[in-house]
């Protein structure tokens, strides 16, 4: 079959720079592409939203700012999957990682969990060309607080974040997205660190509207939530009834998957999970604050894997095993 290349160039409106996006492949398969805007960057396939990167500091009544977060995520069927501001916890922002502790020496600086004198500050994003059925956006994000600031009172980075975030195109019901967080000290001994409890959650925590039927299943079966982080698995699917289908309150089961790639130190990690009310957490690096270095960045590689129907067990395993094979 005669195959084409689309290029689209988009322009953006606000204070960020033009993004390029591109998209290759067959006539007949939907464009993947990024679409700028005043706010942020959203992927779309063909014309269906997958997600919106919010790159402007985004607040509620001026309080709780955050950005470099996504939301919404959608379902393959364009339902929105992620929830930004939730009333039980209006810190929680749609896909986002963040922590508790930020130390630079024996300075605590604000807290990046809660949006508390802490901002992402989302300083330049750029388009990464991908293969004919992928797209990425790149971001460059650096930590400010009121907290640490210069001999003329200005903010100063703390820690330099680079993120990809790669979309790939969907097939047989299910739709791939990759995390990869790379984190750089901008001064001397920066530390980052989960709650300083016995939970010591902290890192990737996607936010979800949860169905009452929520179910966990891990690489060992399914688990039970508890209080604390539960048995470190390499992977975890949030099953349920997340779209009512029809007015008979009729659902169909779909997915959220989150594999953890083996590269992350620690691996494979523990696990918070909630029911109902708060966010799903792969704990890093748990209540120990760990030290970021001024020369290699920390590595962080996350894949979400939105699907149709309960995965079997051998598809969970395939899914991990393809994505371990990935540099």
């Amino acid at each position: 079959m005669k195959r084409s290349i689309l290029l689209t160039v988009v322009l953006i409106l606000g204070e960020f720079p033009n993004a390029l996006s591109t998209a290759a492949g067959d006539d007949a398969l939907p464009v993947l592409r990024i679409v700028a805007s005043n706010e942020g960057y959203e992927f779309f396939e063909g014309d269906s939203p997958v997600l919106f990167y919010q790159a402007k500091p985004k607040s509620l009544d001026g309080k709780f700012t955050r950005a470099g977060y996504v939301h919404p995520l959608y379902d393959l069927d364009g339902h929105v999957l992620s929830e930004d501001f939730p009333t039980d916890h209006l810190h929680h922002r749609g896909i986002f990682w963040a922590w508790h502790q930020l130390y630079v020496g024996g300075t605590q600086i604000g807290d990046p969990w809660i949006c508390r004198d802490f901002l992402s500050r989302v300083d330049d994003v750029a388009l990464i060309k991908g293969d004919r059925d992928s797209v990425a956006l790149q971001s460059t994000v650096r930590w400010i607080s009121p907290d640490w600031q210069d001999s003329e009172g200005q903010s100063k980075p703390i820690v330099q974040e680079q993120t990809v975030i790669q979309l790939r195109r969907s097939k047989a019901d299910q739709r791939l997205i990759d995390f990869r967080i790379q984190l750089t000290a901008l001064e001397p001994n920066v530390r980052i660190g989960g709650s300083d409890d016995a939970k010591g959650y902290g890192g990737f925590s996607p936010r979800l509207q949860l169905p009452q039927d929520i179910r966990f299943i891990a690489e060992h079966g399914e688990v039970e939530p508890q209080k604390l982080a539960v048995k470190a698995s390499r992977w975890m699917d949030m099953v349920g009834s997340f779209v009512k289908t029809d007015e008979t309150s009729a659902s169909t089961i779909s997915g959220v998957a989150i594999l953890c790639h083996p590269s992350v130190p620690g691996f494979p990690q523990k696990w918070i999970l909630r029911k109902a009310r708060s966010m799903q957490n792969p704990v890093f690096p748990g209540r120990e604050p760990v030290t970021l270095s001024t020369d290699k960045p920390l590595e962080l590689r996350y894949r979400m894997i939105i699907h149709r129907g309960q995965a079997s067990p051998q598809h969970l395993a395939a899914w991990f095993d393809e994505y371990a094979l990935e540099k």
